[in-house]
């Protein structure tokens, strides 16, 4: 297999009339998505060269699969830009794909416009479908397009944060996608009889797990309106009226249902495997959830945007108490992940508890930042220990360990670990013992560089001194939190993570 559309064409020739996806408002068989995708993708071609970038302007949905589907058949490559980000994001986002056309909705098709967009706008809704001179040399256009494709051509672009404030966009190729959805769905035995509920956005790389699984093995697709994240309860009543079988989801979102009671309002019926990934999983929520799912698969997911959503994993096996950490586990099939110290040599597992960088290496690897050489040449860098040719790994800035069973563990961030009163702390370890406190719902955790302080934000009880003195048995003094608020709810990112940025606005604007 050399093109992911592969996924939807075997699918679409097995199970032509079953429902391929469904949101709140539409829903499309497999025959249908490629039957509309065909005509998306002649419509594009018109107009654009494969190998291009298009833009979607609108938020996830059955018609946002069918555009990126679309695109896919026109030989470009697709990415998604949430309508609901602010105007100098959109223009941001559009001045990086330097893009001819953005596919959009009529209720979306105003704020596009106003974000200074002059170009080729087509609107999902108002294509019919039914022009027939179209099919009738779409054939021909579209396997030309394809004979001339190679699996090396990028699927889409998905922006993450720039540290300059410029956006990067993370380009995925076909193989990539490939290679690890089909060890991704076979380790985890994902199969047609499945039903996938999304929760993550479409320009968000968990996403990528829900859509491309799907379509590799003719499962079914509930994607939840993020509206319902507002009202836990219309989550759960949508997962039961679909029979969602699967969940891959963000810590966070799974952690906010479990807060907000979601489950002592329902516990949908068919659920049998909850994977999960973004940050790290306060043990306590873990166990939450396993108390209302004792026989379901658990999986604790590892993995940056760059290397096609994650390079490891970790099948809960056993009983977690909430002073344990969990595991990010093994690599995954055909990925290499490798632990470099400061000197550029590999820490192995016969040296327990050293702290190095995750850096990985195999076909999993993004192409690189879209339109930005100088990012990519400095994250995406040859292998030190690999001297007799050129092999690419990828930098993840991320810190981990062996433990003493050969595992990985998670150690934070390169850039979260500090230095305070002489020794260097790891800002996610105060974040995961203040996550397991019981008074604690939620933490984030960073450092006042100024009057270098430990600045800690949560929301659960207001008892601060039980907090601390439980955090007190845990940790040494140095490792206490300076300053703590409590507030009602800690913000979260679209993406369901923790709104790190507005969290420190909070703070500096007092």
């Amino acid at each position: 297999m050399n093109n992911v559309l592969e996924y939807l064409e075997q699918s679409a020739g097995s199970y032509p009339d079953k429902i391929c996806a469904v949101d709140d408002h539409a829903a499309i068989t497999y025959q249908g998505l490629m039957k509309h995708a065909r005509y998306i993708g002649m419509l594009i071609s018109e107009h654009s060269s494969a190998g291009k970038p298009i833009a979607v302007f609108m938020d996830k949905s059955v018609s946002a699969l069918t555009a990126f589907m679309g695109i896919l058949y026109a030989g470009c490559f697709y990415s998604l830009i949430d309508p609901s980000f602010p105007y100098e994001r959109i223009r941001q986002l559009l001045g990086v794909l330097d893009t001819d056309i953005v596919i959009t909705t009529s209720a979306d098709k105003d704020k596009l416009m106003l974000s200074g967009y002059d170009k080729i706008i087509i609107n999902m809704d108002e294509i019919s479908y039914n022009d027939s001179h179209c099919y009738s040399y779409m054939p021909e256009i579209l396997n030309t397009i394809r004979i001339n494709a190679t699996d090396k051509d990028p699927v889409y672009c998905n922006f993450t944060s720039g540290s300059t404030g410029v956006p990067k966009g993370v380009i995925i190729c076909h193989r990539s996608i490939i290679d690890f959805i089909d060890t991704f769905t076979k380790t985890f035995d994902i199969t047609d009889r499945d039903v996938l509920g999304n929760q993550a956005p479409f320009d968000f790389d968990v996403s990528v797990k829900d859509i491309y699984s799907t379509l590799a093995v003719g499962a079914s697709l509930c994607i939840i309106p993020r509206a319902c994240f507002m009202f836990p309860n219309a989550v759960m009543d949508m997962l039961e009226k679909h029979h969602v079988t699967t969940l891959i989801w963000a810590v966070s979102a799974l952690c906010l249902l479990n807060r907000l009671h979601g489950l002592k309002y329902l516990v949908p019926q068919a659920i049998n495997k909850i994977l999960f990934s973004g940050e790290v999983m306060p043990v306590r929520q873990l166990n939450a959830w396993r108390a209302y799912y004792p026989d379901a698969l658990f999986v604790n997911l590892y993995g940056p945007t760059e290397i096609t959503c994650n390079c490891t994993y970790y099948i809960i096996d056993r009983e977690f108490t909430e002073n344990d950490k969990l595991p990010i586990g093994i690599p995954f099939e055909n990925e290499r992940v490798l632990l470099l110290d400061d000197t550029q040599c590999e820490i192995k597992p016969d040296s327990p508890n050293t702290i190095g960088e995750i850096c990985v290496a195999g076909s999993c690897l993004a192409l690189g930042y879209y339109n930005n050489e100088a990012m990519t040449a400095s994250a995406f860098t040859y292998n030190p220990l690999c001297t007799g040719y050129r092999e690419t790994i990828y930098r993840t800035g991320d810190l981990a360990y062996y433990g003493e069973d050969g595992l990985l563990y998670f150690a934070g961030r390169k850039d979260f670990q500090i230095k305070h009163m002489g020794h260097r702390i790891e800002l996610e370890e105060i974040e995961n013992v203040l996550g397991n406190i019981s008074l604690v719902e939620h933490a984030c955790c960073f450092f006042d560089e100024n009057k270098s302080r430990i600045v800690a934000y949560y929301s659960g009880s207001d008892d601060k001194k039980a907090i601390l003195d439980e955090m007190r048995t845990q940790v040494p003094e140095y490792m206490l939190p300076n300053i703590i608020k409590q507030i009602p709810e800690l913000p979260l990112t679209k993406n369901g993570k923790t709104d790190r940025a507005y969290i420190k606005q909070l703070y500096y604007g007092q």
